[in-house]
C-alpha cells in the first residue's frame, strides 16, 4: 500500500469515528440520549444483582461472592477513610462507594459488552461516561456534596474560607470552584472517548490482533479512572471539611 493511500484512509476513518450523535427519546416534550439511559440502567441493574447475591444467605464467615463483595466495600471504605479521616469518613462511604462503583461499571460495560452489534436508527450503545452530561452530572453532584459538606460543619461560616489567608484571593477561590468540577467531567469524558475512539480506528484499520493491548489497557484505564474520580471527590469533601 502507498503511504498516500494508507495515510487517505486513516484519515477517512478518523472522520468516519462519528462524536457526538445520540439516539434520542422524546420524553413528556424534552428529548433524552436513550442509548446512554438504557446503558446507565444496564449497569444499575448489574450493580444491584451483585449487591443482592453479596448480601444474599451472609454468614460471619465470608465466602465465596460475600467474601468477594466484601473485599470490593474495603476498598471503597480504604479511599474514603484515607481522604477523610477516621471523623468524618464513615457517613461519606455511600457516595464515594456509589461513583467508584458507577464509573468502575460504566467503563468496563463500555470496554467489555461488545454494543456495536446492536444497531440504532442513529447513534450506538458505549460507555455513558464517553458522554459529557453524564460526567458533568457526575462532577456537578461532587460539587453540591462538598458544599453540603462544608455547610453542614460550619454553616455560614464555611464562606470565609473565600477571604482567607487573604481577600485578595476571593476571585481565585471563587474560580477554583468553578475549574473543579470541569476538571472532574472532562479528565473522565476524555479519557473514556479517546480509548473508544483509539479502539474503532484500529480495529478498522486491523481488526484482529492489534486493538487487543489497545482494549486490555482501556480496561485498565476505565479501573484508574473510576479510582481517580471518587479519591478526588473524597479530597474535596475533606477539603470542605478542614
Amino acid at each position: 500500500m502507498y503511504p498516500e493511500i494508507f495515510y487517505s484512509n486513516t484519515f477517512t476513518l478518523l472522520a468516519e469515528a462519528e462524536v457526538g450523535k445520540h439516539f434520542y427519546w422524546n420524553i413528556a416534550g424534552s428529548l433524552v440520549h436513550g442509548q446512554v439511559l438504557v446503558v446507565i440502567w444496564f449497569v444499575i441493574a448489574i450493580l444491584i444483582v451483585f449487591s443482592l447475591l453479596g448480601t444474599a444467605n451472609a454468614d460471619r464467615i465470608p465466602h465465596g461472592w460475600q467474601n468477594f463483595m466484601e473485599a470490593a466495600v474495603d476498598f471503597v471504605t480504604d479511599i474514603a477513610k484515607n481522604q477523610l479521616g477516621e471523623s468524618f469518613y464513615k457517613e461519606w462511604i455511600p457516595f464515594i462507594g456509589t461513583l467508584f462503583f458507577f464509573i468502575f461499571g460504566c467503563n468496563w460495560a463500555g470496554a467489555i459488552i461488545p454494543w456495536k452489534l446492536i444497531e440504532l436508527p442513529e447513534g450506538e450503545f458505549a460507555a455513558p461516561t464517553n458522554d459529557i452530561n453524564t460526567t458533568v452530572a457526575l462532577a456537578l453532584l461532587t460539587s453540591f456534596s462538598y458544599f453540603y459538606a462544608g455547610l453542614s460543619k460550619k454553616g455560614l461560616g464555611y464562606f470565609k474560607r473565600y477571604v482567607q489567608p487573604i481577600p485578595l484571593l476571593l476571585p481565585i477561590n471563587i474560580l477554583e470552584d468553578f475549574t473543579k468540577p470541569l476538571s472532574l467531567s472532562f479528565r473522565l469524558f476524555g479519557n473514556v472517548l479517546a480509548d473508544e475512539l483509539t479502539i474503532t480506528v484500529l480495529t478498522s484499520l486491523v481488526p484482529l490482533v492489534v486493538p487487543l493491548p489497545i482494549m486490555a489497557l482501556g480496561i485498565f484505564a476505565g479501573s484508574v479512572q473510576a479510582l481517580i474520580f471518587s479519591t478526588l471527590a473524597a479530597a474535596y469533601i475533606a477539603e470542605a471539611l478542614e
